[in-house]
């Protein structure tokens, strides 16, 4: 089966980007040097190409109870424009997907979820609205999506693309017309650092994509330092650090997961969970010295295999070797483990999953 394209493949092409498939799309992976590109964010402004995101909105008298069933969050009450983190549960507690769910008016949401999940969770939404009163519109045809991120990222929004975007407070969002057509701006990202996400037909999104690179005031990133960057500030990637069975306990985040609301799916596993403690936690490694860890290395302590290596990287911004692992619930913070590298084996220490602090304005 071919890979889909989004709508901005023959611009990536033309700008001599490394593509590779990622979640059943061609994706750039980088354009010039994934050390160039995360430090462009970090440091000024990057913009990527993430239209291949899932999308859908959730109408009808009953979209906000259905939403809060399925999703781990409590968004009842919120405000119009706020937009919440969390978790969608099979009933055992494992993770069908991380998304976002945006408040676009009273009994209207707009959920954004991973690419790699799309047919899944589209029919999982639609399977378990069945007893609710909701119309659930598949989007992610229509939609197209960039990322505009880092310290430099609202005056590029502002100034280039003419969207007035400073007033909006982390985790908010906008509707904006342009040209006839609604745009949806919001104050998210995925790599620790100030940034917009914008959503617009493909049309819209092709000709802000030229706006911002003729602008030269931003730099095109692609899928590598999109990876390195959330994994500074121990953001997770889905089938890394949550997956089916990987629960947002396991994982430690648990803040996610509202468990004083009413009934929503995987809530009695979560409560089990929490109450009698799960056998494996995603921990931090920090290792000795400058060995990479990789996905799937094993994790030794005191000579016996303890867990494995879910993400690992020389990390960019701070110079050091580390990994998230998910390993024994007895695995506590610093202790010494090693990890497997092919033959060998190399020191580290259990530490936090975040080895950068965040940069968001609040």
């Amino acid at each position: 089966m071919e890979n889909k394209r989004t709508c901005l493949y023959d611009k990536h092409v033309a700008l001599g980007a490394l593509m590779q498939p990622f979640g059943g799309f061609d994706m750039p992976i980088q354009y010039s040097s994934i050390i160039e590109e995360h430090h462009a964010v970090r440091e000024h402004c990057g913009v990527f190409d993430v239209s291949h995101m899932g999308e859908i909105y959730v109408t009808g008298p009953d979209a906000e109870k259905y939403v809060n069933y399925i999703f781990t969050n409590d968004i009842s009450q919120a405000p119009v424009s706020q937009i919440f983190y969390g978790m969608m549960l099979y009933p055992d507690g494992g993770t069908v997907d991380d998304l976002l769910v945006y408040k676009m008016g009273e009994n209207e949401f707009f959920l954004v979820f991973n690419a790699a999940n799309i047919d899944k969770d589209v029919a999982w939404i639609n399977e378990q609205a069945r007893d609710f009163d909701v119309t659930i519109d598949h989007c992610s045809d229509y939609y197209g999506q960039l990322a505009v991120q880092g310290p430099e990222a609202e005056a590029v929004t502002e100034e280039v693309l003419g969207l007035a975007c400073k007033d909006l407070v982390f985790y908010t969002a906008k509707t904006i017309e342009v040209n006839g057509e609604t745009v949806i701006v919001s104050r998210t990202g995925y790599t620790g650092e100030d940034g917009f996400e914008i959503y617009g037909s493909h049309q819209y999104i092709n000709d802000a994509w030229d706006q911002l690179m003729a602008s030269q005031r931003c730099k095109p990133c692609g899928l590598g330092c999109r990876d390195t960057l959330r994994f500074e500030v121990g953001l997770p990637l889905y089938g890394d650090e949550l997956s089916a069975e990987i629960s947002p306990i396991m994982a430690g985040f648990g803040m996610f997961c509202k468990l004083d609301k009413p009934d929503f799916i995987g809530k009695e596993a979560l409560i089990e969970q929490k109450t009698n403690g799960v056998p494996k936690r995603l921990r931090g490694i920090e290792l000795d010295g400058n060995a990479i860890p990789r996905h799937g290395y094993k994790v030794i302590k005191d000579g016996k295999e303890v867990g494995e290596v879910t993400t690992g990287y020389r990390l960019i911004s701070v110079e050091k070797s580390c990994a998230v692992a998910l390993v024994d619930a007895s695995v506590k913070m610093d202790d010494r483990v090693e990890v497997q590298i092919r033959k060998k084996t190399f020191p580290g220490t259990i530490v936090k999953k975040k080895f950068y602090d965040k940069h968001y304005k609040k």
